[in-house]
C-alpha cells in the first residue's frame, strides 16, 4: 500500500466504514475524510451522518467533508425531476452549503475551514470525458449505446456546469472540539497538509 511505501505502516490505520456503521468502532479516530459520499445521504439524513462522524471522533479530531453543492445565487431552486434525477443519480441531493454547514454545527462540530475548487473539478470531468469517448468500445462490454450516451453528456454537462459556477463542489473541515476548546489542528493550512494523523477513518469514497 502506499502507506506502507511511505514507510508509515506503524503510525497510520485506515478503516473504510459506511457512516451507518461507524459508531459501532472500537477506537475513536484522529481524522475522517468523507469525499464524494453526502451526496446520497438526503439533507433529511443530515444530522445522522454528521453526528455519527462527530461521535467516532477523539476530542480534538477532524472531519474532511467534500461534497458537490448547488450554488443557491447562480442557481436559485431545483428541478424535481431534473435529467440528473431521472436518469443518473436518483438518490442524489445536493443542497447548497449553508444547510450543510448547519447540520454540522448543530451536530457540535465547529467550522475551521471552506474550500470550493469547482473549476478543479471541472477539469477532472473534461479529462473523464477524454478518456471515456477514447474508451467507447470497451465501455460498451459492460454497458449499452444508451447509458453510455446519458453518462458522456452527463459528464460534458457537469463540467460546463463547474465551468460557469452552477454547482460547486466544497471541501469543508470540522472539528470536534475538547473539553478545553482546543483541536489537534496545527495553525496554518501549510502545517495541515504536512501534518501525519496516526488513526484515518474513511466514510466512504466514491469515484464516477
Amino acid at each position: 500500500s502506499r502507506i506502507a511505501e511511505a514507510g508509515l505502516g506503524s503510525k497510520a490505520n485506515i478503516d473504510v466504514r459506511d457512516y451507518r456503521e461507524i459508531a459501532a468502532t472500537s477506537e475513536p479516530y484522529d481524522a475522517i475524510v468523507s469525499i464524494g459520499m453526502a451526496e446520497h445521504v438526503g439533507r433529511e439524513r443530515l444530522p445522522d451522518y454528521f453526528t455519527a462522524a462527530h461521535r467516532a471522533l477523539k476530542p480534538g479530531g477532524v472531519l474532511l467533508n467534500q461534497a458537490i453543492a448547488e450554488d443557491i445565487v447562480a442557481r436559485p431552486g431545483n428541478s424535481e425531476d431534473s435529467f440528473i434525477d431521472h436518469y443518473v443519480f436518483p438518490d442524489g441531493d445536493i443542497p447548497p452549503l449553508p444547510i450543510m454547514l448547519r447540520a454540522a454545527e448543530r451536530s457540535g462540530f465547529e467550522i475551521r475551514d471552506v474550500e470550493n475548487p469547482r473549476e478543479h473539478y471541472a477539469l477532472t470531468l473534461r479529462h473523464w470525458l477524454r478518456r471515456l469517448e477514447e474508451h467507447h468500445d470497451q465501455a460498451l462490454r459492460f454497458v449499452d449505446e444508451a447509458t453510455y450516451r446519458v453518462w458522456r453528456l452527463y459528464i460534458a454537462g457537469a463540467a460546463h456546469g463547474f465551468h460557469r459556477g452552477c454547482i460547486a463542489v466544497h471541501q469543508t473541515l470540522f472539528a470536534k472540539l475538547n473539553p478545553s476548546g482546543q483541536t489537534k489542528l496545527p495553525l496554518t493550512r501549510d502545517d495541515w497538509c504536512a501534518r501525519q494523523p496516526t488513526m484515518l477513518g474513511v466514510m466512504e469514497i466514491n469515484f464516477l
